[in-house]
This record gives structure tokens, sequence and C-alpha cells, in this order.
């Protein structure tokens, strides 16, 4: 029995044998050194040397590397063809899986041509298929799958290039898809092209045929923006309409129920007698899932929610406020509406939410102060917050380094206006002053504190009519203005601004209103005695420029330009020092050149001061102006007007 296994590896054995190797009778030793005793230590012979070297060369047709240099190229070109082949097998592939894909392919390359700017009218008209309704007609259905990126390119620059006729014949065939269109991502850009040359009466067809999908579509992250640009072009009815449906199922319905006299929420309640829990509810169902997207860019979005907080009760209010606090405020504020939502949402909104307010101003300070609607929630919050060390590090921080440059801005210099003289309606119209009092109903009497204590808001207006808002903080609001102001080192930058660029602020429609009230002191004397010696230079500063000899072909003087003129008039008026300086630097032994023209008004505004010692300083040489008629003073009411 254990002999058969022994044959079976002999048997195997062979067949694994080398075909040079020997047969089982030849015996051969495996271990048998390459070379044998014989030329383990071959001698040295110089004519194998010679030999070698002086070998004559075979006879070969060609050397190795020429032969591979050879299949070197075919192989590349073998490649070249297989990338080639590749590449006509995926467009085969293409073609068979698209339907349209070559029309596609003829469409990109057309638009890429119709695009572009430096093309006359004419040339642009003579391209292949230029007819956006011939492009239409031949290819509606593949259009209507929405597949199509390079027809809705080409189709917005034919609507952008093309007559009004061919506009027309475009926006009847797309009208059934309208709701379609406004859904998707690339044909939304194909819509808006569309309303920016729509006339009034497309327009308003195609905002009627909205009705009853504004709120679906204020959902969607594209569709928003469809709305938002109808929104935008339509006039008040119109606008109305698009926002009536976000307030209740019934206005949803049914779209004559509310006349343009009821353009109020409260208004609309009342008229109707709808319950205004049902609308509450109605409203918070199509809020809620916008501001969980994020969707805050929209000025329609921003009146829906004002309009949402004026019926609001404690809770619903308090979480809106909760929701809105942060960074995605910043997003909101380019807008009216947006803008009182911040104001509001700093108003009474706690110590935390504030701080997350602010935080989410950090790095755009700047435009926000630049911007109209912006710098009002700027406004507000420097006469809100108690927390001035997060304010000066955060907002004041970010405006330092292009202070001269801010100054100069009308929307800008409103917050330094703010902080030198709080509330004042020279600086601050209307519409302003009405944002800051603005306040929610359900949280009216309940202005929380940094603290989270409950405070009274009051209103009351001062001698000069100026309407003293309470901040809703504990802190006294001079304190606040003094730390912000003086304690945090902006107070003695302003000067210094004010120093380095003072006849550009004087001569400057806005920039003369912040050097005067610098110059003054501020209200209230805040900058005083604190910044007496800085003062005291900015007023020898603006006096040195005023000095200046008049000249015939230089600019136009200071004392003469319009602004200039009514800013150092005012100056001499309400800054005894000021006045003093300027007239010992400028006036003093010159009043005869200065007594024609808007410097006129200049030197007589010291016979109209109420400060006895100037009066007293410049009378002796002005009365025998006025006696000779070289010099005449204003009647009231025109100085009156003119400051």
């Amino acid at each position: 029995m254990a002999a058969k296994p022994q044959k079976k590896n002999s048997e195997s054995n062979k067949r694994k044998r080398i075909p040079n190797q020997k047969s089982e009778g030849q015996t051969s030793n495996p271990k048998k050194p390459k070379f044998t005793s014989s030329n383990k230590n071959p001698k040295f012979n110089p004519s194998n040397v010679h030999n070698k070297v002086g070998k004559k060369p075979s006879d070969r047709p060609e050397k190795e590397y020429q032969k591979y240099s050879g299949k070197k190229d075919e192989v590349g070109d073998s490649k070249k063809l297989g990338r080639l082949r590749a590449k006509e097998l995926t467009e085969a592939r293409k073609k068979k899986r698209k339907k349209h894909y070559t029309l596609e392919q003829e469409l990109a390359l057309l638009w890429e041509k119709m695009r572009q700017r430096n093309i006359a009218k004419e040339d642009r008209s003579r391209f292949p298929k230029f007819d956006p309704l011939s492009l239409l007609s031949e290819n509606l259905k593949f259009l209507y799958s929405w597949k199509c990126i390079a027809c809705f390119l080409e189709l917005q620059t034919c609507i952008k290039h093309c007559t009004q006729d061919e506009r027309n014949a475009v926006f009847i065939e797309l009208r059934p898809h309208f709701i379609s269109l406004a859904s998707n991502t690339y044909a939304v850009h194909l819509v808006t092209k569309m309303l920016d040359h729509a006339p009034k009466e497309q327009l308003a067809e195609f905002i009627s045929s909205l009705h009853g999908h504004v709120a679906s579509l204020l959902r969607h992250m594209v569709g928003s923006l469809v709305i938002e640009h109808a929104y935008n072009l339509g006039n008040a009815s119109q606008k109305q309409a698009l926002l009536i449906e976000l307030f209740s199922p019934e206005l949803q319905l049914f779209k004559d129920l509310v006349t343009m006299k009821e353009t109020r929420l409260e208004d609309i309640i009342s008229k109707l007698k709808l319950q205004k829990s049902s609308v509450l509810r109605h409203m918070t169902s199509v809020l809620q899932p916008i501001l969980e997207k994020g969707i805050l860019d929209h000025s329609i979005v921003h009146r829906a929610l004002m309009e949402y907080l004026s019926i609001a009760d404690k809770s619903s209010a308090a979480e809106v406020i909760e929701q809105l606090s942060g960074s995605g405020l910043v997003r909101m504020i380019h807008t009216k509406d947006g803008s009182r939502l911040g104001m509001l949402c700093i108003k009474h909104g706690s110590a935390k939410e504030r701080k997350k307010i602010i935080k989410g101003m950090k790095g755009h300070v700047e435009k926000i102060a630049r911007d109209k609607y912006g710098s009002m929630v700027l406004v507000c919050l420097l006469s809100i917050v108690d927390d001035t060390k997060l304010v000066s590090k955060i907002i004041i921080r970010e405006l330092e380094p292009n202070l001269k440059e801010l100054l100069l801005d009308q929307s800008a210099r409103r917050l330094f206006l703010q902080l030198l003289h709080p509330d004042c309606a020279r600086y601050l119209g209307p519409d302003d002053l009405a944002s800051l009092s603005l306040s929610i109903p359900s949280l009216k009497n309940k202005g929380v504190s940094d603290d989270g204590e409950a405070v009274a808001e009051d209103k009351v207006s001062d001698a000069e009519g100026n309407i003293q808002l309470n901040e809703g903080g504990k802190k006294d609001a001079f304190k606040r203005r003094q730390e912000l102001l003086v304690n945090s080192g902006l107070a003695e930058k302003l000067i210094g601004a004010c120093s380095e660029s003072v006849e550009g602020l004087l001569r400057s429609k806005y920039g003369k209103e912040v050097i005067f009230e610098v110059a003054t002191g501020g209200a209230d004397g805040i900058l005083h005695p604190t910044l007496d010696e800085k003062l005291q230079d900015l007023h020898e500063a603006i006096a040195s420029i005023a000095a200046q000899p008049k000249l015939e072909e230089a600019e136009e003087h200071i004392l003469e330009q319009f602004h200039s003129s009514r800013a150092i008039r005012k100056l001499i008026l309400d800054c005894p020092p000021f006045a003093s300086t300027l007239w010992e630097k400028a006036f003093k032994g010159n009043c005869a050149i200065w007594a024609k023209g808007h410097s006129s008004k200049v030197i007589s505004a010291y016979l109209e001061t109420s400060n006895s010692g100037v009066r007293e300083l410049a009378k002796a040489e002005l009365q025998p102006l006025i006696e000779r008629g070289d010099l005449s003073l204003p009647k009231p009411n025109e100085s009156a007007k003119e400051e």
C-alpha cells in the first residue's frame, strides 16, 4: 500500500521536468558550480583583448533601438486612434440616450456666438435659428422636458435682442408653463428676463397666473426668486395681490375680497371679520418653512414678517425674534421692512440675542454702514445695547480704518451723528425716526434690558423737538454715549480725521454736518472738557483755511462756497470759542473784502449770535459797513430757513 503513492510522485516529477533536463539514467549534480575548475581563475591573454576590440561589426540590417523607436510611434498612433474611437462611441451613446443631443450641441455653439457684445445688430439677426418662435415651435416638447440648458440660454439671448412682436409670441407660447418654469433651476433666468422686457399688460397677466402658488413658490429656493422679481416690478395693487395670499386661505382662493384701501393686515381682518387666531396659524405654517430654509433675502418675506408681528402674541413674536437673531439678519437689513425687523429684534431681543446679532455683523459693518437701510440698524444698536465693550470691539473698530471716507458718506455719517447728537431731526428724517420708535404691539410695554429685566418704553421730546427714545436698557443714555464715543477713543480719531480733511468736509453736503457737530463738542457737551485741546486745534485748522487770500483763478473760496459758508455761519452762531478764533485769524481788518455774496452771511452771523462777547468783538468793524449799505443783515425768516 505504501509503494503506490511513490509511483505517483515519480510520475508527477516526470511531468514537471524541464525539456532541456537530462533523463533519469544520466546523473547530474544540481549544486554543480556554473564554471568549471579551469575557468575559476582565467589567465590574462592580451590577444583576446585585441580580438574583442578589433572585432569587425556583424552584418546586421538595423540596430535594435531603431526598431524599437518605430514600434513606439506605432503605439502612439494607436493610442490616438483609440481615443478618437472612444470619443465617437461616447457621442453615439449620447445620441441614442438623448433624442435631441445634436440640437443641444448646435444651440450651445450658436449661443456662444450670439452672446458676444461686439456684434452688430444686423449681424446677430443673420444667425441661423435666431427666431425664438421657430425655435420653440420646432422643439417645444424637448424644451418642456426642462433638460436642455442650451435652450434656455439661447432663448434668454433671443428675448434680449429680438423684437417686441417676437417676445409677445414667446410669452403666449410659454404662458401655460409659467409655474413649471419658475421652479426650474435654469428656466428661472429665462422667466426673469421675460419679465424685465414685458410690457405692463404681460406683467399683470403673469402676476395673475401666480395666484394660488405664491406660498408654495416662496418656500422654493428657486421659485422665490421669481416671486421676488415680480413683486419688485409690480405696482402697489399687484404687490398687495401677491402679499395677501400669505395671510389667509380665503384670500388665497378668492382674489377680489380685498381692495387697495385695506393695506394693513389688521384692517383686512376687521373688514372680512376673520379670526385672528386662524390667520396667525396660517401665516405660521407659511412663514416657518421659509425661515427654516433660510430664505431671508426677499422684500416680500420681510413685509409678511412685519405684518405677522403686528398680530402675533407674545410667544409667537418672541419665537420669530429668536429665529432672526443671528448672522441671518445681515441678509435682511438691506430693505426698508428688513431694516425695521432688525431694529425690532434689537429692541425686544434679550442680551444673548443682541450679542448674536452683533457677532453676526462681524466683517460686514462697513458695508452695512454704507447702506441706506442697514445704517439705521446700526444707529438703533448704538442707541440701545448696554454692552458697550462688545459694540466698541466689533462695530466701532471696523469703522475706524476708513473713517475719512465714512464721514463723507450719506448713510454712514448717521452713525457718528447719532453719537454726537442723538435722534436729531436735522439728520434723521421722519421715516427714520418713525422706524426707531416702532415696537411690537404684544411686547409694546416691555422693553427687555441686557440683564433680562422689563423696562418701560416712553417717548419724550426735548426743547428742540428731537424725539428722545427710550433705549431699552438700564444704562443712562449719556453714559452709554460717553463710553462709545470718548472712552473707546473714537472721538479723538474723529477730531483727527476732521482736522486732516477740513476743507473736504466743509465743502461736502454731508461732511459739513459731521464737522459742525464735532467742532461744537456734540450735544450736551459730550466732548468737553476731555478733548478741549484737540477741539481748539480743529478750530484753528478751519480758521487758517478761511484766512487764505481770495484768488480769482483758484477754486471757489471756502467762505463763498455754498455748503462751507453755511457750515461756518452755523459754527459762529453756536460755538463762541470758534467765532473768536476765526475773527482773530481771518476777519479782523478784512471784513470789507467779504461783504458781498455768500461770505456776507458769514460775517453778519457775528451780529446775529446770542453771545454778547462775540457781538462786541465784531460790532465796531461791521457797523460802518451796515451804515454805508455794503453789508445787509438777513431777515429772520431767511436765516431760519438756511439753518
